[in-house]
């Protein structure tokens, strides 16, 4: 099993499940964050005084799903996240040594 974690923008955030959804991913969980890369956030302007924002807000998805569902989740995810623009995000795969279902007490991919 692997746990997949996108940090994507906001407002991608219909698109990416729905995308999910067609692969037939049917959980997640979903955090807002606030972070940043390369860039070091962005300038903005406050009753005329101009400051940098550090952290610009974003979404975190998690997925955990057996490895050979990780390529498709990965596909989905980039395809409809992507605006082609700075700050799109980011995909990343960890591995998951056990999961547990607590209402039952299924265990490893039966639990997912």
């Amino acid at each position: 099993m692997k746990k997949v974690e996108a940090i994507i923008k906001p407002f991608k955030l219909d698109e990416v499940k729905d995308a999910l959804a067609e692969v037939g991913i049917q959980g997640m969980t979903v955090t807002e964050v606030k972070g940043f890369g390369r860039t070091g956030g962005k300038k903005e302007v406050y009753r005329g005084s101009a400051y940098v924002v550090d952290f610009v807000p974003k979404v975190k998805v998690e997925i955990v799903v057996v490895d050979q569902m990780v390529a498709s989740v990965i596909d989905a995810i980039e395809r409809a996240a992507k605006t082609g623009r700075i700050g799109d995000g980011k995909i990343f795969v960890s591995p998951i040594e056990e999961a547990v279902r607590i209402r039952t007490g299924e265990r490893g991919e039966d639990a997912i």
